[in-house]
């Protein structure tokens, strides 16, 4: 079978099945042939081990995961796609496609099932529309993997990987470091993808954590007051969470018992510290 990044093969494989691109879906296809093999060497998947990919497209990248992992599953939304990766993926005997919406699948259903014992890793080009919801989906719900390796638009790449109390970090980016290790791989140009979208991108690992770096009594309330102080985050936190904990004077006490200063703003605190407020408010 012809390169599935050769432009004139996938235009032609996509008329023959009828397919047109859909807006609504992010869909944009890789085209530039070194980007998938770096994606599936990083995501550290082998012969013992099973790649998780949502969002398979044409496969591309789950041809690259099937020549290395044992175990291959991709969740697939688009039905129009479904006869197209049944051609593409012939010959491939390690992977299973699935028809569904990721973040309403039982993921952990699906991962007993599928892959029984193996250790799991996920790979994927994530659509830019639900690349937060997916990712912080697959972290809170505490499934059993290794690692997420995923490309997202470079912007949301840069906030996901940037250092918790500077500038760059946003509310996700504390709730991705609570939950994994996030490092940027690679950039991936625009030009990469058929149709190009408007944007770069950008290929990121997140190292799940065995157990988070901040032990924290309610995960809940440090999770409100993370959103409550980046949603307003030019705010001091006095202000700011006070969208979190309508009680100023409760407030004000638990800022003093986690020493921190009230006149402070949210990108300025650590993972600790948001847990610590949480924690003396639940006192």
């Amino acid at each position: 079978m012809p390169q599935l990044t050769d432009i004139a093969y996938l235009r032609d494989l996509l008329s023959r099945h009828g397919f047109s691109f859909s807006k609504k879906l992010g869909q944009n296809f890789l085209v530039n042939p070194s980007v998938c093999p770096r994606m599936a060497a990083a995501c550290g998947a082998d012969r013992e081990s099973g790649a998780l990919e949502i969002g398979p497209g044409v496969g591309v990248l789950t041809k690259e995961l099937a020549a290395v992992a044992g175990q291959v599953v991709a969740v697939e939304l688009d039905d129009r796609l479904l006869p197209v990766l049944g051609e593409t993926l012939s010959e491939c005997d390690n992977v299973s496609v699935v028809h569904g919406d990721a973040l309403k699948l039982d993921l952990h259903a699906l991962i007993r099932e599928k892959f029984g014992d193996r250790r799991v890793s996920v790979c994927a080009n994530l659509p830019y529309y639900i690349t937060s919801p997916l990712i912080m989906a697959l972290l809170e719900s505490r499934l059993p993997i290794d690692s997420l390796t995923v490309m997202v638009q470079r912007e949301a790449a840069d906030r996901l990987c940037a250092a918790v109390g500077t500038r760059a970090a946003g509310a996700v980016t504390l709730a991705v470091a609570y939950y994994a290790e996030a490092e940027k791989l690679f950039d991936v140009s625009r030009g990469s993808f058929m149709p190009a979208p408007n944007v770069d991108s950008a290929v990121i690992r997140l190292t799940v954590r065995k157990t988070p770096p901040v032990a924290v009594n309610d995960e809940k309330m440090m999770f409100r007051l993370i959103r409550a102080g980046f949603g307003q985050r030019r705010k001091t936190v006095s202000n700011s969470f006070s969208a979190a904990v309508p009680d100023r004077e409760r407030l004000r006490a638990a800022l003093v018992a986690a020493g921190v200063s009230p006149t402070a703003r949210a990108e300025e605190l650590s993972l600790a510290q948001f847990a610590a407020i949480a924690d003396a408010l639940g006192e």
